[in-house]
């Protein structure tokens, strides 16, 4: 995943409502969660909800699949676990400790 990709990412979670959103789909599982439900959790319009859930989409964060009558929100844990993965694969590149790390992995 790209810098600019997590950022915006990183954007869209960083307003409070939309990271509640997020952190219930999260651990609602695969099977996602009707926005019905996500409404009555949040005690706000359906305009609003719906505005918040648009912005989590844009970025590839949440899916929206519908089921007969239902609109079921579920998160893409293949996403998060890239922007995981993005902070992960640079942690401590450049502390001393990774580069002696590196030193010793080399053969001589």
């Amino acid at each position: 995943m790209q810098l600019e990709e997590v950022a915006k990412a990183l954007k869209e979670l960083g307003h409070p409502t939309r990271l509640f959103i997020f952190k219930h789909l999260v651990k609602a599982g695969e099977q996602g969660l009707p926005v019905g439900e996500l409404q009555k959790q949040l005690v706000i319009p359906a305009s609003t909800l719906s505005h918040h859930i648009a912005a989590l989409v844009s970025v590839g964060l949440v899916k929206q699949n519908r089921e007969s009558r239902t609109l079921l929100c579920v998160s893409q844990y293949a996403v998060l676990e890239e922007i995981i993965a993005f902070f992960r694969d640079e942690c401590c590149v450049n502390s001393p400790e990774h580069r002696q790390d590196q030193r010793q992995e080399l053969p001589s």
